[in-house]
């Protein structure tokens, strides 16, 4: 019985310790302060962010993209996907999972190329 409970505490540990994804779509429409005048871009609703935010994604074609996060050193701490269709994405960006520091969040196409980056503080 105690190998059973200890089985459960642990497995109960190592799942709590695991990194969700941190981009969720959301979908709804881009509001002024996300709203982007270029065909293709990336913009946080803030610079200054605590455990979350709102990020609109702009494309000119539907494609998946991959989201990067950068630390201070340029190391990706974070890399995810997400379907994309053409015109405004708003997705959310968790960042609880992330020490407090300066980071640079990246866009990219299938290909590797940049679509846009800019930068945000994790407070």
């Amino acid at each position: 019985m105690k190998k059973l409970i200890s089985i459960i505490v642990l497995s109960v540990l190592l799942t709590g310790c695991y990194k969700d994804d941190l981009i969720e779509p959301i979908r709804p429409e881009a509001t002024d302060n996300l709203k982007i005048t270029n065909a293709v871009g990336i913009k946080l609703q803030s610079p200054f962010v605590t455990s979350e935010v709102s990020m609109n994604v702009k494309s000119d074609v539907a494609q998946t993209v991959t989201i990067k996060i950068f630390d201070i050193a340029n190391r990706v701490v974070s890399k995810s996907t997400s379907d994309v269709k053409v015109g405004d994405n708003i997705l959310k960006v968790y960042t609880t999972a992330l020490p407090s520091s300066a980071y640079r969040i990246g866009l990219f196409d299938a290909k590797g190329n940049q679509l846009g980056i800019t930068d945000f503080n994790k407070i």
